[in-house]
């Protein structure tokens, strides 16, 4: 069953009948994010737009896709609703709920042991450092990374660090759970793994933000999206309505 048909479907749970289900989580109202580079002194600065008119809703229980083409916006994006940059302008309204970004891209300290690094991971997602080394034994299960986990992280390669940092993701329980093109890393066994993990997280009911380049991922996961380009909304709703709409612009 689909996320879309669990969250309309009457049923007597009571779960899923959650009389918050329809309770705003984060509301953007007409976000824009301006970055500048260059030096001052030389009086040669760009100013690239990432985004320029972002407004949508997430409530309680949503499983909300973002899709649009490299470029557009949408790990930016991901970052101000996790609230680690500000909008220039517009604004976001936190209805008082924590948020964690799950990203593969996220930087390591090349120095430290994979163990200290997914505690540090950990801790800055939320979790206290006593919950993630109480967790390392299930992270060093799943990352499969038994004699490497006391090594230097700079002596492991981009798969490696991959399934680690997948790993450490499996161990966060958070209010909003923001994706960033996590659903399947390492070899072909290892995606299938961490595809079930994340796809049992995104259909359990908790809300999500998941961005993703695949359309049947977002068709098949969520209930809502929204679809970005040149930095503004073009269309939002129903999965199927956008990602048809989406498809349709980038093969003209």
């Amino acid at each position: 069953m689909t996320r879309d048909k669990i969250s309309s479907a009457e049923t007597s749970d009571p779960e899923l009948n959650d009389p918050k289900k329809n309770d705003a989580v984060l509301t953007l109202e007409n976000v824009g994010v301006t970055y500048k580079s260059g030096l001052p002194i030389f009086r040669q600065r760009s100013v690239h737009e990432a985004l320029k008119d972002i407004s949508f809703e997430l409530n309680h229980g949503d499983s909300l896709g973002i899709i649009g083409r490299n470029g557009v916006g949408k790990s930016t994006l991901l970052r101000i609703l996790n609230g680690i940059i500000k909008p220039d302008k517009g604004k976001i309204i936190n209805h008082g709920y924590n948020t964690a970004l799950l990203s593969l891209t996220v930087g390591y300290d090349n120095n430290v042991s994979g163990r200290n690094n997914a505690i540090l991971s950990g801790m800055l997602m939320g979790k206290t450092k006593e919950e993630m080394i109480a967790s390392m034994p299930d992270i060093i299960e799943f990352s499969e990374l038994e004699e490497f986990i006391d090594h230097p992280v700079k002596n492991y390669s981009t798969g490696m660090k991959q399934r680690l940092g997948f790993a450490v993701a499996t161990q966060v329980k958070t209010d909003v759970l923001l994706i960033d093109e996590i659903l399947a890393v390492g070899d072909a066994r290892f995606k299938k793994k961490s595809e079930a993990v994340m796809r049992k997280k995104i259909l359990s009911g908790d809300t999500v933000v998941l961005v993703s380049h695949n359309a049947k991922t977002i068709t098949s996961l969520c209930n809502k999206a929204v679809w970005i380009e040149n930095g503004v909304v073009r269309e939002q709703g129903d999965p199927d309505k956008v990602i048809k709409v989406y498809e349709e612009y980038i093969t003209k």
